[in-house]
């Protein structure tokens, strides 16, 4: 069976943006399951999840952000943002 790969934000629109599924986005990139580990992207995810109202996001984000440099910080952020503006 073949495998296909879906864009990170396409799965996050095929979960109706959920909290639950943005969070998960954070634990897939945070852990590199199905995917190469990037904290950055982990951070974006969870930030935008915790937003949205997940605590469980809220508080992997925050150990997310502390094995991250100042750059790879606003890095996350600033796509966070842009995401938010966009979706």
């Amino acid at each position: 069976m073949a495998r296909f790969e879906i864009p990170t934000s396409e799965m996050a629109m095929m979960g109706g943006n959920s909290a639950d599924a943005l969070c998960e986005l954070g634990v897939i990139h945070a852990t590199g399951r199905g995917c190469k580990a990037d904290l950055v992207a982990a951070h974006k995810w969870l930030n935008i999840a915790a937003i949205k109202g997940s605590d469980r996001a809220a508080e992997l984000r925050a150990d997310v952000a502390a094995s991250l440099t100042k750059m790879e910080l606003a890095a996350a952020l600033r796509a966070a943002r842009e995401w938010m503006t966009t979706h």
